[in-house]
């Protein structure tokens, strides 16, 4: 019984209505952020592989910020900075590991065009976060408002947003979880429970920025997730691969989650199938919880997989951030 109960309010919790454990105000400033090194597996601390993937290491991060956590979308460099977004609108940096912070560790809420300011603190549910490193603009995947923005270098303001009824079609309590930039300037969103007549995930592939009025409408695809489970972040590898976060919740394991990667054809027709191969499955005893986002970085031209936790502000989840190399 004691199972079921907490499943159920995990499930809740998952749904974007505002929990009264999120902070309704959060004023920026700087934000200090412990990291608690993690065993991948506390019974076998030896224990460095899971699937394809190399553990490099992995923390559970604490605050005293009321504003830090509920981490839905994550970006990384290779040195240690991190940059999280959460899904109240509040982004996060702080800094992991031996290499040297490029930068002071801040809270700060997004930045908000004059004509949204009549919205609820809670209507802000962003769920996706990529970037272009050549602009350094950044773009977000907001549910309930289903709606992508753009951001100028630095996060200063608002460039831009744009709603799409390709988006509007999926239920705005799973939608754009995932959102990534494609190497060649393309955008590839993925509804968490947009579902196509097959029952495959759908997906819009954009021709150009998802923010901009100017660009043409998206073609469908469709994503096959590991079975059972839903995608909750996606991240271009490079022009052929992309990686996929999958979530599950159940009685027995609780949160356990995929990372997947998908073998992207060289030209994307309408209606393609994205067919996910998994990495790795994080489920106990291995470090698991409730993953909603990933970066990927590179070390020596290793590619290094970033994965963060959700901890909906409860008590009872953490905020997990695990480092993983793909060999």
């Amino acid at each position: 019984m004691t199972r079921i109960l907490i499943v159920l309010a995990l499930a809740i919790l998952l749904l974007p209505a505002p929990p009264p454990s999120k902070p309704e105000i959060v004023h920026p400033g700087a934000l200090l952020v412990t990291a608690r090194p993690l065993a991948l597996n506390a019974g076998r601390p030896e224990q460095r592989r899971v699937g394809d993937l190399a553990y490099l290491g992995g923390w559970e991060l604490r605050s005293d910020n009321a504003g830090f956590g509920g981490i839905s979308a994550l970006l990384a460099s290779s040195n240690g900075d991190m940059l999280d977004l959460s899904d109240s609108g509040i982004l996060m940096g702080f800094h992991v590991g031996e290499g040297a912070a490029r930068r002071r560790p801040f809270i700060a809420p997004l930045p908000i065009r004059p004509q949204d300011r009549h919205r609820p603190w809670w209507a802000w549910d962003s769920e996706s976060l990529t970037h272009d490193p050549e602009s350094d603009r950044y773009w977000v995947g907001f549910e309930l408002q289903q709606a992508i923005c753009r951001y100028s270098p630095g996060f200063a303001h608002v460039e831009g947003c744009r709603t799409w009824p390709e988006i509007f079609a999926w239920p705005e309590t799973g939608s754009i979880e995932s959102l990534a930039r494609l190497p060649d300037g393309r955008f590839i969103a993925i509804g968490e429970m947009g579902m196509t007549p097959d029952g495959r995930h759908d997906v819009l592939l954009f021709p150009g920025d998802p923010a901009d009025h100017g660009t043409a409408n998206p073609i469908h695809l469709r994503y096959a997730p590991p079975q059972g489970y839903r995608p909750t972040d996606a991240v271009a590898l490079d022009e052929r691969h992309l990686l996929v976060l999958n979530r599950r919740l159940t009685l027995q394991e609780l949160f356990t989650a995929t990372i997947a990667i998908v073998d992207l054809p060289e030209h994307l027709e309408p209606g393609a199938l994205l067919k996910a191969r998994t990495l790795a499955r994080l489920a106990p005893p291995l470090l698991a919880d409730n993953f909603e986002g990933m970066a990927v970085t590179r070390e020596k031209g290793r590619p290094i997989l970033w994965v963060v936790s959700d901890d909906n502000h409860e008590f009872f989840q953490r905020t997990l951030l695990l480092k993983f190399g793909l060999d």
